[in-house]
Order: C-alpha cells, then sequence, then structure tokens
C-alpha cells in the first residue's frame, strides 16, 4: 500500500539568521559593451501581454439590439400582429439576399460560400449525401463510388401482414409440417462447403438438471499448479468458496490433493450411496481468485446434451439447460495484510440425504419444465406480472444431485 506524503506534517521548522558581513571594498564598476537594441525585441514584452487581462465590452442585448418598441401589438392589446405573424397564404417578399437561405445543400454538389448560392460546373465530383460529422477521408471515398445514386431505384410498397386469429393458426401449422417433411440433404453447413446435417433432435429442456443453477467460470489462465500440457482430472470438480477481505468480494480455489481422490469424488456424485458409506473428500486451498467481468443475463449459452435414447430412460433428443451468469477470474494478488474474517485451509465434502424443504425447492423449480399448468397455477397464486413473465429462481447446489433428490452435499470445516 502506497503511503502518500502530507503537507501539513507536525514539524517545527526554526530558521537561523546569518547575517553577511558588508564587502570591506567598494564595488567596481565595469564597464560591459553591449547593443541596445536587443531589448527593443519582441519577445520581451510577452510576460507582460499575458499577465494583462483584454477589456472585453459586451453589452446586455450581446451587440444584437432589438427594438421593441416597432411592433404597437406587443404593448396595445388591439394592435394589428400581422408584421409578427403574417398570414402563411399571403407572404411577405424575401429579400434578395436571404433567398439561399431557403436552398437545400445536399441538392446541390458545390459548397455553399458566404451570402452566395453555388454555381455548379461539368467538372464538378458530387459528395455523397448525408456525410456525418468527423469522419474519415477515405471512408467517404468508398462511400461516394459505392454509393451512387441511381434513378432506376424504386421503393417496394410492404405487403399488410395479417395478423387475425385464423392467421395465426395457419402459421404455426405451417411450422409443424415443414418440420416433419424436412429433408436432411438440404440443410448444408454455413461455413463447410460439402457438409450437410445427417440426423435431427428435438431441442428439450433438461429436467434431470433443471432445478440446478450453472455459472460458467473462465480463467485467464490455468488453474492448479500442474503445467498446461499434462492432463489434471482434478479441474471439473473443483470449489470455488466466496471470500471478503476489508470490502474486496472474491473467490477461494479448492483441489483434491490427489487424481484418486477426485475420480472417487466424481463415482459417488454419480451415484450416491445411500447409508453412512459415503466417505469425505478432502479439498486443500490452492489460491485466491478475483473477478475481472460478471455478466448477470447470458441469453446465448446454454449447457447442451445430445441423447440419443440408448439408456430407455428418456427419448432422443437435444437437451438443454440455461446458464445463470458469467463471471471471468484472474488470479488475485498475496497480500500478508490482508485479514480473512474465515479462511478454510481444508474443505471435507460429503454426500447427504436432502432435507424435506430442500426436496420442496427442487420440486418447484422442475413444475417449470414438467408441469403442464405451471403457468396457470402460478397466476392463480399472484406471482405472474403484467406481461405474462414468471420469476422462477434457480436453487444454488454444489453438485449435481440426482433427478429424485437422493441427496445434497454436507461440509465440513477444519
Amino acid at each position: 500500500m502506497s503511503l502518500r506524503k502530507s503537507k501539513l506534517d507536525l514539524l517545527v521548522r526554526v530558521r537561523y539568521s546569518n547575517p553577511l558581513p558588508a564587502p570591506p571594498c567598494p564595488p567596481k564598476l565595469l564597464d560591459i559593451p553591449t547593443n541596445p537594441l536587443r531589448y527593443a525585441q519582441p519577445a520581451f514584452i510577452n510576460a507582460i501581454t499575458n499577465d494583462a487581462p483584454l477589456p472585453m465590452i459586451v453589452d446586455a442585448e450581446c451587440g444584437m439590439p432589438l427594438d421593441l418598441g416597432r411592433w404597437e401589438c406587443l404593448w396595445e392589446e388591439d394592435g394589428d400582429d400581422a408584421t409578427l405573424n403574417p398570414d402563411p397564404d399571403n407572404l411577405p417578399s424575401l429579400d434578395p439576399k436571404d433567398r439561399f437561405l431557403l436552398g437545400d445543400p445536399s441538392a446541390s454538389a458545390a459548397p455553399y460560400t458566404n451570402g452566395s448560392i453555388p454555381t455548379t460546373s461539368g467538372t464538378s465530383t458530387p459528395l455523397p449525401p448525408h456525410v456525418p460529422w468527423l469522419r474519415k477521408t477515405e471512408y467517404l471515398s468508398r462511400e461516394g463510388v459505392q454509393r451512387t445514386p441511381s434513378s432506376q431505384e424504386s421503393k417496394q410498397l410492404l405487403q399488410p401482414i395479417d395478423v387475425s386469429h385464423e392467421a395465426q393458426l395457419r402459421t404455426i401449422e405451417a411450422g409443424f409440417a415443414a418440420c416433419t417433411s424436412l429433408d436432411l440433404t438440404t440443410l448444408s453447413h454455413p461455413n463447410k462447403t460439402g457438409v450437410t446435417a445427417v440426423e435431427s433432435y428435438e431441442v428439450l429442456p433438461d429436467a434431470d438438471i433443471w432445478a440446478n443453477a450453472y455459472d460458467l467460470f473462465r480463467f485467464s489462465e490455468r488453474p492448479g499448479e500442474r503445467p498446461v500440457d499434462t492432463e489434471d482430472p482434478r479441474l471439473d470438480c473443483a470449489i470455488l468458496r466466496p471470500m471478503e477481505s476489508d470490502g474486496d468480494h472474491f473467490l477461494a480455489y479448492y483441489l483434491t490433493k490427489e487424481d484418486a481422490d477426485a475420480l472417487e469424488f466424481k463415482e459417488e456424485r454419480l451415484a450416491p450411496k445411500r447409508g453412512e458409506e459415503n466417505r469425505t473428500t478432502a479439498f486443500h486451498f490452492v489460491r485466491d481468485y478475483e473477478t475481472v467481468k460478471i455478466e448477470q443475463e447470458v441469453p446465448n449459452e446454454f449447457l447442451l446434451v445430445l441423447d440419443n435414447g440408448d439408456t430407455g430412460e428418456r427419448g432422443p433428443g437435444a437437451y438443454y439447460k440455461n446458464i445463470e451468469r458469467k463471471m471471468t477470474l484472474k488470479k488475485k494478488r498475496m497480500n500478508q495484510s490482508d485479514t480473512y474474517a474465515d479462511k478454510w485451509q481444508v474443505v471435507h465434502i460429503s454426500h447427504v440425504a436432502m432435507s424435506s424443504e430442500e426436496i420442496e425447492e427442487r420440486n418447484e423449480a422442475l413444475g417449470e419444465v414438467v408441469d403442464p399448468l405451471y403457468l396457470f397455477s402460478r397466476d392463480a397464486e399472484g406471482e405472474v406480472d403484467a406481461d405474462g413473465e414468471v420469476d422462477v429462481g434457480g436453487t444454488e447446489m454444489g453438485a449435481e444431485g440426482g433427478a429424485e433428490g437422493d441427496g445434497g452435499i454436507m461440509a465440513e470445516i477444519f
């Protein structure tokens, strides 16, 4: 932490006088030849002119006096205001000096001069219309070549769109018909020529993981202590714990010591054991990370699972789950002066059975994709706004629970 030196130091500066004695001999006058014209250079009065303020005498009307006494209608109740508000059908004649103000600058190729109408010539180059202010000249030259006005261009009138109930039903039925009679050979890859589609999937919400809240974290460097070219199976089961120190919020990163512990933890997470057979897994502190950027809304990124239906639990399809937030992390600089409220060196994780409150919250979140009458039930409870939007908050879970609510996570801190 840098210390700023203040000018208001509580110090008493004592100054001691040191009078010098008079010189023993009188001063000797020397005759130094000089040119007196060097004192007449204009540079000698620059400082004087900079210090002297220029008097600017400006009247209250800023040099444009307006005599309101010429219009009697402003002072008399029944005065004639024809001079101030002329008849639009019988306008007064315009002064020839002001006639050029009524012209359209974009209609003429030549620029306007002060108080004169431009004259056109056959050799003048027309400027591109609607040129914005402060634009580079190379872009203007390109637009002048590409956007040449053409008299043959005609505007096509937009056809009226039928928004009736019957028209909407026809559009929806046409969409279903297009899906059923879709020819995959006609679908080509947008970037790779010659590549066509071979199979299609229905896009459906993933009910198995819909109750979980997922965040996307991007690290500036690969986390952990191993080099980039070495495989690390521990990275997909790490723990991020929110921390706070002196008002700064950051994340503590934990990993297992050995690869075997991470592999066993992932096996138990996929198939948790009931009872007291679940063992605890130790996650050790690695380092702290601070957030660089947080995106609260991620509308264009999803978790997508392509399921061929081999397991038989659900049909084939592309199952998706939305991402709640997206964060970019970087390594936090270690500072010995940081004071942590509760810093954990080791966290022991084990699977436990879910409580009744957690099961109820999970079923409520699953109702959004499982219950066909979900919106009607929320409307009956008064939780739907005027626009028909439902605010559904995801339940944050440390690990993926089973589809039937098999269990959650319990952490012991040492």
